[in-house]
């Protein structure tokens, strides 16, 4: 395995338990997940696989409490996100989640250093103190001398990388993300997974990664292979498909 291996422990950080979400009504009606079985360990970097259109970012917006599912239970370090109010779910996001968005959304009217220090601003970090720690990530993803860059000025490699900077400088518990090598030549994406299992995973912590990026597979100490709103299996890396 490539980067620095972190020892699962038997603690876990996501579980979800039938989950089922569907979009739209009647004749329309999508079903997206379709009793989802999944168990994260503590200290696991686990990718989640399969085809396009089957239900793995629909998964992991539930798990990050950005969707709320139909049915099952989802619990997040033991805590059901579905269970809270509007406020409960910001502050329990901000203490605990990161997440990387394959469209980035980055803020246009913000620097990526500003970018980078919103999640520690909505914790209460002083602004300098924020966009000090921000300039720091952003230096580890090879962005230092882009800091007072805006969005429309960054490549989509390099907005990318700001995206992944904003979701770990707050040292979240649970990181998810959406395709995060997408965007990347292979040596940066090894790079990313390389600062991904260094800087963000502990035996405390967890990250849940949906690729379709093969070249990524071996920093996963393991692989939930998914279709049509299901989990399949979940299985050791070697054995997984795109």
């Amino acid at each position: 395995m490539s980067g620095a291996a972190v020892v699962p422990n038997t603690a876990l950080a996501v579980e979800c338990s039938g989950v089922t979400k569907s979009f739209g009504e009647g004749s329309a009606r999508v079903q997206a997940l379709r009793g989802v079985d999944l168990e994260v360990r503590s200290g696991e970097l686990m990718l989640l696989v399969g085809p396009s259109g089957c239900g793995k970012t629909t998964l992991i917006s539930v798990i990050a409490g950005i969707l709320d599912q139909d049915g099952g239970d989802c619990r997040v370090f033991g805590e059901s996100v579905l269970g809270m109010g509007a406020r409960e779910k910001i502050e329990f996001r901000a203490r605990n989640v990161g997440f990387v968005f394959q469209a980035f959304h980055l803020l246009p009217s913000l620097t990526a250093a500003e970018n980078v220090s919103v999640p520690l601003l909505l914790n209460g970090v002083p602004r300098n103190e924020a966009l000090a720690r921000a300039k720091e990530i952003l230096a580890l993803v090879g962005l230092g001398d882009r800091t007072a860059a805006y969005s429309s000025q960054l490549s989509g490699g390099q907005q990318q990388r700001v995206a992944i900077a904003r979701a770990i400088v707050h040292e979240p518990r649970l990181i998810v993300c959406d395709e995060p090598t997408s965007a990347l030549d292979g040596a940066t994406g090894i790079s990313v997974m390389e600062l991904l299992r260094s800087k963000a995973l502990r035996h405390d912590r967890a990250l849940v990664i949906v690729t379709h990026d093969s070249r990524i597979f071996s920093f996963a100490d393991r692989v939930a292979q998914m279709n049509d709103g299901r989990i399949l299996e979940v299985g050791e890396p070697a054995l997984a498909k795109a």
